[in-house]
């Protein structure tokens, strides 16, 4: 009969005390110390207060200090906007593209769509503020309009 090589021996140690978990590290003797040393470290840590108790009076504080009346929700939508511009690619054509945002706006992102067969070349922000685009037509027949877009955040 063949001896198992010591690889199989570690990794069947390894997975008996994979199954044993971590009950079998834990003298059962320690287990309340430890719990109650949590305890306490936690309570001055909280000066005593439980975490319910500091929630409930979080709430009263800022119920207290909000205003009264109605407010629209926070959101991240009055920081982002789109600008949009138009194009037109000829036949066989090819050009690059700007769309700016507004002033003090930087420019994130960009794209465009269009009613032909446009490929986009290159796409990327020529400065803070700006979006460049360079698209050529794969249409040698009919031109195609082009909706540029820049994706901008206050």
């Amino acid at each position: 009969m063949k001896r198992p090589s010591p690889a199989l021996v570690v990794a069947m140690v390894a997975l008996f005390v994979a199954l044993g978990g971590t009950a079998g590290a834990v003298v059962t003797a320690a287990v309340p110390l430890a719990k109650r040393a949590l305890v306490s470290d936690n309570s001055k840590k909280l000066n005593g207060f439980t975490a319910n108790q500091i929630a409930s009076a979080s709430v009263a504080v800022a119920l207290k200090e909000s205003p009264p009346g109605a407010r629209p929700a926070a959101s991240a939508a009055g920081l982002v906007s789109t600008k949009t511009g138009t194009a037109s690619l000829a036949a066989d054509g090819q050009g690059e593209f700007t769309v700016a945002c507004d002033s003090g706006q930087k420019a994130v992102g960009g794209g465009f769509s269009s009613d032909g067969s446009v490929f986009n070349y290159d796409s990327y922000p020529a400065n803070d503020g700006t979006w460049k685009l360079y698209l050529a037509n794969g249409s040698s027949t009919a031109a195609a309009n082009v909706t540029l877009y820049a994706t901008c955040i206050k």
